[in-house]
């Protein structure tokens, strides 16, 4: 697959360090952006969901003398949060 080329506008200091930092590192410019990029991404996968939260809370399934089907059957949303 064949890289694209994007535009990417930075704040004068902003440019200033990464400048600084390519040159400290002997790596280039967009080296350092593309690692930041990718670095930024993966962090957003590791989001857990909500589920994912609640569960190792172990909040899920403690109602104990409720329906199982109490969260996805439409009949028990009739009225809710209507005072």
């Amino acid at each position: 697959m064949k890289d694209v080329r994007i535009t990417v506008r930075f704040p004068a200091e902003l440019r200033r360090r990464l400048k600084e930092a390519a040159h400290r590192s002997n790596r280039r410019e967009s080296d350092l952006i593309r690692g930041a990029v990718e670095k930024e991404l993966a962090a957003d996968e590791n989001v857990p969901t909500a589920y994912e939260l609640a569960e190792k809370a172990g909040i899920i399934g403690i109602v104990r003398s409720a329906p199982r089907d109490l969260s996805t059957n439409r009949k028990y949303f009739d009225g809710f949060g209507k005072s």
